[in-house]
């Protein structure tokens, strides 16, 4: 009799150019499959029927936010060694016939049945026009208001949600903390920040740059978030912190920022949020916020443009309507709205390090994780960071440092002659 193991092989090897880049172990106890491959535990024959109901992406991760589907060691490895067989074998579009006799197999294997539910973890809900003020609210925060708790479980102390600058090999002497604090100054010293200087920080997450830029600097500092949650954790912080009086925090969208002549504006991977559509007024409406001579620092996340987007996974539970460019987009659109581009930084291998520290958090505490939003939500974002871990360290994915000024109308920019701002990198 065809074991369970056997007749899911059977139903997967024609999306395959070769032999299964896994080997599966199925509920009845049967494998099948290469015996170095990836262990794929499928617990469940409702893992089928999900796959049934959704093909693709979104219903493979649903099964494993679920628990129906698991994989035998580390996701991220297994992840990536599937990756290198389909990048180097290709894949294959399964014919009608074969689709057929999926469906034959899972009918024997006892998978057909009615939708299954989706799993107890949020799923983002937006509504309305792309892009809108309510609709970028409600975008925002289904990611960030997850839960102050949580962030502050995951990052460093200094709260940096995005991209550190690894200066030196991680070791005993040197972590994830001191990474996000050379990305703070590298951000600052390329900004031109000093005593008395003015900084509008769009986007500023949990004010990792606000208190920093404040603190090491004496910047004064308008911090700008939409998260409500964000809002009331930086106010909270920059007066434990002791510098209130020179950051101000402010709940509101960028398209509503009043006032100018700043010497400064960065926005740190916000930028993704903002809409292909929309991006050159949001070009615009930060150049014109600074002063004649005054810089721009977009730190950003870049993709390939058949990709712009997350895929059904990441807009689906993480980040709704994301959209990334390749990166010679955002500087044309940048030189469009009157910016003279300075300086392109890629930061790609250093995003990879960085997510790789932020997953062996998740799974070193993986109970407190669970404690405090659920198993199938800790699930969702132990695969969000080993698939973007993947992403960055494959060059699926990118992320830039885009410095630019705003020039006099005599063309000054007051840019220094030679840039001082990588003084503290070393070699990793």
């Amino acid at each position: 009799m065809t074991s369970a193991a056997q007749r899911l092989a059977a139903a997967l090897a024609p999306c395959f150019a070769g032999p299964l880049p896994v080997r599966l172990r199925a509920w009845d106890g049967s494998q099948a499959g290469p015996a170095d491959a990836p262990a794929v535990l499928v617990r469940t024959p409702r893992a089928l029927r999900r796959l049934l109901w959704q093909p693709g992406e979104l219903g493979l991760a649903e099964a494993y936010i679920a628990g129906e589907i698991d994989v035998d060691g580390d996701l991220g490895e297994s992840l990536s060694q599937v990756w290198r067989y389909v990048r180097e074998r290709g894949a294959v579009r399964p014919r009608p016939a074969d689709l057929a006799r999926a469906a034959t197999l899972a009918l024997r294997l006892g998978a057909l049945g009615p939708r299954p539910a989706p799993p107890a973890a949020p799923r983002a809900r937006v509504a309305g026009r792309l892009h809108s003020t309510a609709r970028d609210r409600a975008a925002i925060a289904h990611h960030y208001d997850l839960s102050n708790a949580f962030y502050e479980l995951l990052l460093d102390e200094s709260m940096a949600y995005s991209c550190a600058y690894w200066t030196r090999p991680q070791g005993p002497d040197y972590d994830l903390a001191d990474a996000q604090r050379d990305k703070l100054d590298l951000i600052c010293r390329k900004l031109g920040l000093g005593p008395g200087t003015r900084l509008l920080d769009v986007g500023c997450g949990w004010g990792s740059v606000a208190v920093h830029a404040a603190r090491a600097y004496k910047a004064a500092v308008t911090a700008v978030t939409l998260s409500a949650r964000q809002r009331d954790h930086l106010r909270d912080r920059v007066a434990r912190e002791g510098v209130a009086d020179l950051v101000e925090v402010e709940l509101a969208h960028y398209r509503d920022v009043q006032g100018g002549g700043y010497d400064a504006v960065c926005a740190i991977e916000m930028g993704e949020h903002v809409g292909d559509a929309e991006y050159p007024a949001f070009a615009r409406q930060l150049g014109g916020l600074l002063r004649p001579r005054g810089r721009l620092l977009v730190q950003q996340m870049s993709r390939g443009a058949n990709a712009p987007g997350g895929g059904a996974f990441i807009e689906t539970y993480i980040a709704p309507d994301m959209h990334m460019r390749p990166v010679g987009g955002t500087v044309a659109v940048l030189e469009s709205a009157g910016l003279e581009v300075r300086s392109v930084q890629s930061l790609r291998e250093h995003y990879a390090w960085t997510i790789e520290a932020w997953r062996r958090t998740l799974e070193e505490r993986w109970d407190d994780f669970v404690g405090l939003v659920g198993e199938p939500t800790t699930r969702v974002w132990r695969l969000y960071l080993a698939g973007s871990a993947l992403a960055f360290a494959h060059n699926r994915m990118g992320v830039e440092q885009i410095l630019s000024v705003r020039p006099d109308p005599g063309g000054g920019s007051a840019m220094p002659a030679t840039p001082s701002w990588h003084r503290a990198e070393g070699t990793r």
